[in-house]
């Protein structure tokens, strides 16, 4: 994903900060960014430690493969259920997902 990564980081504010000001990047902290999920596109605070992980950076392929970046909500859009994103990101986060980092 390379080339394409940096560019979605720099669309997420994430390669300079967020320096927009706006009520989104007020409520991301620092070393986080916002993921909308599903068609009800619920909010998710992702720590962008797992865009390195190699269950998110999956996930990010297929949905850019099926779907691409370029969304017309403005932020990062995921197309599958929040139980499924909220799942994963229960299994990133446990201590047995530890050894990746």
């Amino acid at each position: 994903m390379g080339g394409k990564l940096q560019h979605l980081m720099t669309r997420l504010h994430l390669a300079k900060g967020c320096d927009g000001g706006g009520a989104a990047c007020r409520d991301v902290p620092r070393g986080h960014f916002a993921v909308y999920v599903g068609e009800a596109r619920a909010r998710f605070v992702v720590p962008t430690a797992y865009l390195k992980h190699p269950a998110f950076v999956a996930l990010l392929k297929s949905v850019e493969e099926e779907y691409g970046f370029d969304h017309c909500f403005g932020g990062l859009t995921i197309p599958c259920s929040e139980r499924d994103f909220a799942a994963l990101l229960a299994r990133l986060s446990s201590p047995a997902s530890a050894s990746w980092r």
